[in-house]
Protein backbone atom coordinates (compact mmCIF):
# COMPACT_ATOMS: atom_id res chain seq x y z
CA UNK A 1 0.00 0.00 0.00
CA UNK A 2 1.52 3.30 -1.15
CA UNK A 3 0.56 6.30 0.99
CA UNK A 4 1.51 9.99 0.83
CA UNK A 5 1.87 11.62 4.24
CA UNK A 6 0.65 15.18 4.47
CA UNK A 7 3.18 17.66 5.81
CA UNK A 8 1.28 18.02 9.10
CA UNK A 9 1.75 14.31 9.90
CA UNK A 10 5.54 14.61 9.57
CA UNK A 11 5.69 17.85 11.53
CA UNK A 12 3.63 16.31 14.34
CA UNK A 13 6.44 13.83 14.92
CA UNK A 14 9.44 16.08 14.30
CA UNK A 15 8.09 18.94 16.42
CA UNK A 16 6.67 16.55 19.04
CA UNK A 17 3.16 17.98 18.74
CA UNK A 18 1.04 15.98 21.12
CA UNK A 19 -1.37 14.28 21.10
CA UNK A 20 -0.63 13.74 17.40
CA UNK A 21 3.05 12.76 17.60
CA UNK A 22 2.33 9.27 18.95
CA UNK A 23 0.09 8.51 15.97
CA UNK A 24 2.80 9.72 13.61
CA UNK A 25 5.38 7.53 15.36
CA UNK A 26 3.20 4.48 14.68
CA UNK A 27 2.85 5.45 11.01
CA UNK A 28 6.62 5.95 10.68
CA UNK A 29 7.19 2.55 12.32
CA UNK A 30 4.89 0.87 9.79
CA UNK A 31 6.84 2.50 6.98
CA UNK A 32 10.17 1.52 8.51
CA UNK A 33 8.94 -2.09 8.82
CA UNK A 34 7.74 -1.92 5.19
CA UNK A 35 4.15 -2.72 6.11
CA UNK A 36 3.19 0.25 3.95
CA UNK A 37 5.28 2.30 1.54
CA UNK A 38 5.53 5.93 2.61
CA UNK A 39 5.81 8.85 0.22
CA UNK A 40 6.43 12.52 0.81
CA UNK A 41 5.71 15.18 -1.76
CA UNK A 42 8.86 17.01 -2.85
CA UNK A 43 7.35 20.25 -1.56
CA UNK A 44 6.88 18.67 1.87
CA UNK A 45 10.65 18.28 2.14
CA UNK A 46 11.29 21.96 1.42
CA UNK A 47 8.52 23.11 3.76
CA UNK A 48 9.82 20.91 6.57
CA UNK A 49 13.37 22.15 6.05
CA UNK A 50 12.19 25.76 6.28
CA UNK A 51 10.13 25.20 9.44
CA UNK A 52 12.70 22.99 11.17
CA UNK A 53 15.55 25.40 10.43
CA UNK A 54 13.55 28.11 12.22
CA UNK A 55 12.81 25.90 15.24
CA UNK A 56 15.88 23.65 15.67
CA UNK A 57 18.60 25.25 13.53
CA UNK A 58 20.11 24.43 10.14
CA UNK A 59 22.34 21.51 11.21
CA UNK A 60 19.58 19.65 13.07
CA UNK A 61 17.14 20.32 10.23
CA UNK A 62 19.63 18.82 7.78
CA UNK A 63 19.91 15.66 9.90
CA UNK A 64 16.11 15.29 9.98
CA UNK A 65 15.81 15.87 6.23
CA UNK A 66 18.42 13.20 5.52
CA UNK A 67 16.53 10.75 7.74
CA UNK A 68 13.30 11.49 5.89
CA UNK A 69 15.00 11.02 2.52
CA UNK A 70 16.28 7.62 3.66
CA UNK A 71 12.88 6.46 4.95
CA UNK A 72 10.46 7.83 2.35
CA UNK A 73 10.11 7.70 -1.41
CA UNK A 74 9.60 11.14 -2.90
CA UNK A 75 6.56 11.99 -5.01
CA UNK A 76 7.89 14.39 -7.60
CA UNK A 77 6.55 17.77 -8.58
CA UNK A 78 6.78 18.89 -12.20
CA UNK A 79 4.94 21.16 -14.61
CA UNK A 80 2.21 18.58 -15.28
CA UNK A 81 1.48 18.28 -11.56
CA UNK A 82 1.55 22.04 -10.98
CA UNK A 83 -0.85 22.64 -13.89
CA UNK A 84 -3.23 19.95 -12.63
CA UNK A 85 -3.05 21.42 -9.13
CA UNK A 86 -3.65 25.04 -10.11
CA UNK A 87 -6.61 24.03 -12.29
CA UNK A 88 -8.15 21.68 -9.71
CA UNK A 89 -11.09 22.28 -7.39
CA UNK A 90 -8.85 22.34 -4.32
CA UNK A 91 -9.11 25.58 -2.36
CA UNK A 92 -5.50 25.29 -1.12
CA UNK A 93 -2.76 25.17 -3.78
CA UNK A 94 -0.24 23.44 -1.50
CA UNK A 95 -2.70 20.61 -0.79
CA UNK A 96 -3.54 20.39 -4.49
CA UNK A 97 0.14 20.00 -5.37
CA UNK A 98 0.58 17.28 -2.73
CA UNK A 99 -2.54 15.47 -3.96
CA UNK A 100 -1.69 15.60 -7.67
CA UNK A 101 1.90 14.61 -6.94
CA UNK A 102 0.53 11.47 -5.29
CA UNK A 103 -1.88 10.78 -8.14
CA UNK A 104 0.99 11.15 -10.63
CA UNK A 105 3.02 8.70 -8.52
CA UNK A 106 0.10 6.22 -8.52
CA UNK A 107 -0.33 6.00 -4.75
CA UNK A 108 -3.23 4.27 -3.03
CA UNK A 109 -4.17 7.13 -0.71
CA UNK A 110 -3.16 9.95 1.60
CA UNK A 111 -2.97 10.43 5.35
CA UNK A 112 -3.70 13.82 6.90
CA UNK A 113 -5.31 15.41 9.92
CA UNK A 114 -7.01 17.90 7.61
CA UNK A 115 -9.28 15.71 5.49
CA UNK A 116 -11.60 18.67 4.87
CA UNK A 117 -8.85 20.18 2.70
CA UNK A 118 -9.08 17.13 0.40
CA UNK A 119 -12.86 16.95 -0.05
CA UNK A 120 -12.60 16.98 -3.87
CA UNK A 121 -10.15 14.05 -3.89
CA UNK A 122 -11.03 10.87 -5.75
CA UNK A 123 -8.39 8.76 -3.95
CA UNK A 124 -8.88 7.69 -0.32
CA UNK A 125 -7.99 10.25 2.35
CA UNK A 126 -7.29 8.69 5.75
CA UNK A 127 -6.93 10.13 9.20
CA UNK A 128 -3.94 8.73 11.10
CA UNK A 129 -6.27 6.57 13.21
CA UNK A 130 -8.04 5.18 10.12
CA UNK A 131 -4.75 4.30 8.45
CA UNK A 132 -3.40 2.68 11.61
CA UNK A 133 -6.51 0.44 11.69
CA UNK A 134 -5.82 -0.61 8.09
CA UNK A 135 -2.18 -1.28 8.98
CA UNK A 136 -3.34 -3.54 11.82
CA UNK A 137 -5.48 -5.49 9.34
CA UNK A 138 -2.54 -5.81 6.93
CA UNK A 139 -0.32 -7.11 9.74
CA UNK A 140 -2.88 -9.79 10.64
CA UNK A 141 -3.42 -11.05 7.08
Amino acid sequence: MKIVLDTNIVLDLLLEREPFASLSINLFNAIEKKIIQGYLCATTITTIDYLLTKSVGKQSAKVYINQLLNLFAIAEVNDVILKAAINSDFSDFEDAVLYHSGVYTDVDGFVTRNSKDFKTASLPIYSPIELLRIIQEIKHD
